[in-house]
């Protein structure tokens, strides 16, 4: 069985979770003795080194099975590559594979009608797609929340995304939800990696027999979790890319409060990068509160920007904090940073909607904070560090998180025809 998985972005030049996962996924798939997998990840060609001038297709670094599509032209309102050579270079890619299942792990920078695509040219082919966001849903960027006043929106309508986003008339929208849902009409099953998922799409109007849940895996072993975490435990960490929907400006909103009220005795560690896919006031924002904690001596500074990081050096970060801070601005497909906490026994403090909400019990294996709320954070951080016993007993509720092989084993149940 040949399986073709599509994914926006290669991890190795843009972290994000999922093209993590997608690629957790291909390595899984290529230890199963009857499947063959390939990796096509798109990209922006503007990117260093990643394919000769003029290429569209093009292999990536000398890795067997894994291929760059180089896109251009893309147009972000109807989701689609205004490049007519670029769809041809995609039919003739999938022609020369051939393969049996197409799993869209994603389709920004690729193009929602390359789903219709890949049904032309391949009709008996299996279509997967995973959506690890609302993207096909909600023209903000695929978050579900509302521009207006930043709070989590429930449902899309033409009017409701003219608020959010005025330069287009309602009837853009609706256009574009029937867009959408023509091209999703190729689709054989829809997976979400978290349960709620699957009523935001149904509401709108998908089909519910076409869904299933398969949750997103690590490959992370436990074994090296380290042993002896430390007596106090006040240091925080934040793991992901610093984009406003991920919460870092929270973070330090949240420090800044704590110090306010006299309270100091914590340490932040913040780790990830992407800051220049950040709004502009964000960055500006981020940027500026750690110039100023720069500024400060060593030993009265509480945030500590590490930079970016690679999977193997998650477990040396890990073993530096105490908790893992998760305070996202939007629903959360899944949190994939929940999964890596608890794989090294770091409680999570997170956002109390969304994944994080359907993955933490409050109490029983970390703690849930009202969404946005910087003080709630300043008060669940205190309480963190300060309660004797919190850590101790949130710690022993952890439970192993989903792996990398319970995901694949999932995905090929439905590869080979498991009903949705």
């Amino acid at each position: 069985m040949k399986v073709l998985l599509i994914c926006m972005y290669h991890p190795e030049l843009v972290r994000g979770g999922s093209q993590q996962v997608a690629y957790e996924l291909f390595k899984g798939l290529r230890a199963v003795a009857d499947v063959e997998p390939v990796l096509l990840a798109a990209v922006d060609p503007a990117m260093p080194a990643v394919g000769k001038s003029g290429a569209r297709i093009t292999g990536f670094d000398g890795r067997a099975d894994e291929y760059l599509f180089l896109s251009r032209d893309y147009d972000h309102d109807w989701q689609k590559s205004g490049s007519a050579p670029l769809a041809e270079a995609f039919a003739a890619f999938l022609r020369q594979l051939r393969p049996d299942i197409v799993h869209f792990h994603h389709f920004m920078t690729l193009g929602i009608d390359f789903i219709t695509l890949t049904r032309q040219v391949l009709p008996r082919a299996r279509i997967v797609f995973t959506a690890h966001e609302f993207l096909t849903i909600c023209a903000a960027d695929g978050q579900m929340r509302r521009l207006t006043d930043q709070s989590p929106c429930t449902r899309a309508s033409a009017v409701r995304c003219h608020q959010c986003l005025p330069a287009h008339p309602p009837a853009h929208y609706f256009m574009r939800e029937m867009w959408m849902k023509r091209h999703l009409e190729a689709v054989d099953v829809f997976t979400t990696p978290s349960r709620f998922m699957i009523d935001f799409f149904t509401d709108w109007g998908l089909p519910r027999e076409k869904f299933a849940h398969v949750s997103n895996g690590l490959a992370l072993s436990p074994a090296r979790m380290p042993a002896s975490p430390r007596a106090r435990r006040n240091r925080f960490g934040f793991f992901g890319q610093l984009v406003d929907t991920k919460g870092v400006q929270l973070i330090l909103e949240a420090v800044s409060l704590l110090r306010a009220e006299g309270f100091e005795d914590f340490i932040v560690e913040i780790n990830g990068d992407n800051l220049h896919f950040a709004t502009p006031s964000c960055r500006a924002g981020i940027e500026a509160f750690l110039a100023g904690e720069a500024a400060r001596p060593l030993a009265a500074r509480n945030v500590v920007y590490n930079g970016a990081y690679h999977p193997e050096q998650l477990a040396a970060r890990m073993a530096r904090v105490d908790w893992c801070l998760a305070p996202s601005l939007w629903w959360e497909a899944f949190c994939l940073v929940i999964s890596e906490a608890w794989t090294f026994g770091r409680p999570v403090i997170a956002s109390n909607i969304g994944a994080p909400a359907e993955r933490v019990s409050d109490g029983v294996d970390g703690l849930l904070f009202a969404l946005g709320d910087a003080r709630a954070l300043a008060e669940t951080m205190r309480r963190a560090a300060t309660e004797e016993g919190l850590w101790e007993r949130l710690a022993a509720g952890i439970s192993a998180p989903p792996t990398a092989a319970a995901m694949t084993a999932g995905f090929l149940a439905l590869y080979r025809g498991a009903g949705a």
